[in-house]
């Protein structure tokens, strides 16, 4: 408090005695400022854009079970594009080097069945979207596996519960999505882990 005092003392003494300069340290103040807010709403910008990204691929997965590639090239885009406004550049190479090293882990996972081909490429994309640092990639890493994880209990539990759907194929497209997730479910179909990597990644957003 009485550090404030003071400041507010000196600026009532530079604005009387020297208003051409009060004036340039408040517009100096304003451009910082405002440099300031325009970076930080374009990083929140492309963090949200990044997390529309993972849940889009998401829903894709669990509609038809497939991963489009164009998910994984947007998020490598703006995974640069976060390297170039939060810097430093040197950031870039990080990035790069810890999404091989998720490429190589999640291959093997993909070579063992463990992972489809479209999961490896999203969570490579992922890791590299996300900051290099040790807090992104264990919030992305702990919350794909917890996510999967439950994932693959309710899925285990549903196909005990949900029979093969009946009748003729329903016109709408949820109502069909719907069905063709009970034949999933009913034939022990495989897993939308996309899902899962979503919830990682938007956890790992949220705390970046």
């Amino acid at each position: 408090m009485a550090e404030s005092g003071r400041l507010f003392t000196d600026l009532l003494i530079l604005t009387a005695f020297d208003p051409g300069r009060f004036m340039q340290l408040g517009a100096g103040g304003a451009r910082v400022r405002g440099c300031r807010v325009h970076h930080t709403f374009l990083v929140d910008l492309l963090l949200v854009a990044g997390s529309a990204v993972l849940i889009a691929s998401a829903c894709h997965d669990i509609a038809v079970r497939t991963v489009p590639n164009s998910a994984t090239v947007l998020l490598l885009v703006l995974g640069v594009a976060l390297r170039l406004v939060n810097g430093p550049l040197s950031s870039l190479g990080w990035s790069a080097l810890i999404a091989f090293i998720i490429l190589l882990i999640t291959f093997i996972f993909w070579r063992l069945g463990w992972m489809g081909g479209g999961d490896v490429k999203l969570l490579t994309g992922a890791s590299f979207f996300l900051p290099p640092t040790l807090t992104a990639q264990a919030h992305l890493i702990s919350g794909t596996a917890l996510a999967g994880g439950v994932l693959a209990v309710g899925y285990l539990l549903l196909g005990l519960l949900v029979r093969r759907p009946q009748g003729a194929r329903p016109a709408g497209f949820l109502p069909r999505i719907i069905r063709c997730e009970q034949w999933r479910l009913s034939r022990r179909g495989p897993l939308p882990y996309a899902a899962a990597i979503a919830v990682g990644g938007v956890i790992a957003t949220l705390h970046v």
